[in-house]
């Protein structure tokens, strides 16, 4: 019981200490009895469990925003609230995200992240002044250098140009600060240049899948393990996408398919005669599931709205026409149709209201990382090199990853799949890109992040409370996919440069 509260009373500090993004520890306050604290602390302060981490869905295209509808004169209050917190988003503001007040807002993934961060640096820290086996001390280090490159992956893209993005030059090109240590020097922290801070989180996430491989065996889908590594890293390289990169997102993603290569067969939801239920393809017991974490919904789409009336954010057309939606209850296509919304009815009509992936009446939700995504990882980056050198074994190679993953999304009760059979290199990269899009839609910002690196614009269609309509663009590889910082860390961090608006 005495550990038990010393724990708890460790954590109260480490939180309330959280409170500002650049406040030191005391280190005399911060004195953990054993590995078992530190454990306990990781879980709490490193791990990411339902932090409030945007999406950035109001910034792409899988999300549409539908005109306002008054009922008897009177506009709904949840209609018009949640409208008005998604139009600077939506519109493209560049001071979108100077209202935030919080460093805890859901819309400051900066202070969020930087949060999380400061707890990882805190416990690898701590870690040589307690005792405990080397196995155990390894074990929390991998995870919490795990966490760390995975929470600077998502800050520097998103707050940064992509690294091999026309005309960044990586050395020169600002990036985010790198914060390696709990002690934080007063005065402000600058922004680290792009490649430092890519070279930080390949070495964090190399050296942390080695000491998860040879230390630890994860008991379940909410903790951090070597095959989760390895697919992060398939992502970091197809991010970074420069010379011999994409060779090492094929071999990381292969690591990890070595170990976890099956995939959830969507027909074995299919209920008797036919019938759709919601099942979640984020189940933690499930085989496909890498990790699993987060709330169960993005704000964006959960407002209530008056049944009469469209909800003021749904699934967006564009997304809904790229799935083969079947032909009947006997053959319907793309499963992912049915099973990665949740729908509504209006006017007898069901529409995409919003994801569907969450598992029904879990507390967790919707972010981590999938099988599925090893397949995609892999199979953009043998188009890449199909593009580049022309091997046909690496065209092949990548259909037959992309046919992989889709059979097993599709309604092959009655209906054999067909494989997908593309030769010409950008046509098949296209389709890659819009296999990524239906197979990731509404899941961890993906899409944002593919637009931005793939050169690809938005537009979007916006009805204001007045009724009056506008159309706002995010022009292909504009400054703005450097998304700006919000104004309250710019205020606690006076070392940091605002990206250009």
């Amino acid at each position: 019981m005495k550990k038990i509260l010393y724990t708890l009373l460790l954590c109260t500090v480490l939180l309330s200490s959280c409170k500002k993004f650049l406040e030191e520890y005391s280190q005399d306050e911060m004195r953990p009895g054993s590995t078992d604290d530190l454990t306990a602390l990781m879980y709490s302060d490193a791990y990411p469990y339902i932090a409030k981490i945007e999406n950035f869905e109001a910034l792409a295209d899988d999300v549409q925003n539908n005109p306002l509808v008054s009922v008897n004169g009177a506009v709904n209050a949840d209609y018009l609230a949640a409208v008005q917190g998604a139009t600077l988003m939506f519109t493209f503001n560049p001071n979108m995200f100077d209202g935030i007040n919080s460093t805890t807002d859901i819309g400051n993934l900066y202070s969020v992240m930087y949060i999380k961060i400061k707890g990882c640096n805190v416990i690898i820290d701590q870690l040589d002044k307690v005792p405990g086996t080397e196995r155990d001390k390894n074990a929390i280090l991998g995870q919490c250098l795990f966490l760390r490159g995975y929470y600077y992956l998502k800050l520097v893209t998103t707050y940064a140009q992509m690294y091999s993005a026309p005309g960044v030059d990586p050395s020169t090109a600002p990036g985010v600060p790198l914060i390696l240590s709990s002690q934080v020097r007063d005065g402000g922290v600058p922004r680290n240049t792009l490649k430092e801070v890519y070279d930080q989180i390949e070495k964090d996430l190399i050296r942390a899948e080695e000491l998860l491989r040879n230390n630890y065996v994860p008991a379940n889908a909410f903790r951090i393990g070597s095959d989760l590594a390895n697919g992060i890293l398939s992502r970091y390289y197809l991010y970074k996408g420069g010379p011999g990169d994409w060779d090492k997102a094929i071999q990381s993603a292969g690591r990890a398919l070595q170990n976890r290569s099956t995939l959830t067969s969507l027909t074995s939801f299919i209920g008797s005669g036919g019938s759709i239920s919601p099942n979640g393809i984020y189940n933690s017991s499930s085989p496909e599931v890498l990790w699993v974490y987060g709330g169960v919904y993005p704000d964006l789409l959960t407002a209530n709205f008056d049944s009469r009336s469209l909800p003021p954010f749904t699934v967006s057309a564009s997304l809904i026409s790229q799935y083969d939606k079947g032909t009947g209850t006997a053959n319907y296509g793309d499963l992912r149709y049915q099973y990665y919304f949740q729908f509504n009815t209006l006017s007898g009509s069901k529409f995409p209201y919003r994801t569907g992936k969450n598992t029904v009446n879990a507390p967790y939700g919707i972010r981590g990382f999938r099988v599925a995504e090893l397949y995609l990882n892999r199979a953009e980056a043998y188009i890449r090199n199909f593009i580049k050198n022309g091997n046909a074994a690496d065209r092949l190679a990548a259909l037959n990853d992309l046919n992989t993953l889709r059979i097993s999304r599709y309604d092959t009760r009655n209906t054999p799949y067909t494989p997908v059979n593309i030769t010409d290199g950008q046509a098949l990269l296209k389709f890659c890109q819009e296999e990524r899009r239906r197979e990731l839609a509404l899941e961890d910002g993906h899409r944002f992040i593919d637009l931005k690196r793939w050169g690809l614009g938005v537009t979007h269609t916006f009805t204001s409370a007045d009724n009056s309509t506008g159309t706002y663009s995010l022009l292909p590889n504009s400054p703005l996919f450097a998304l700006p910082i919000p104004l309250i860390a710019m205020v606690n961090n006076p070392g940091l440069v605002q990206n250009p608006r």
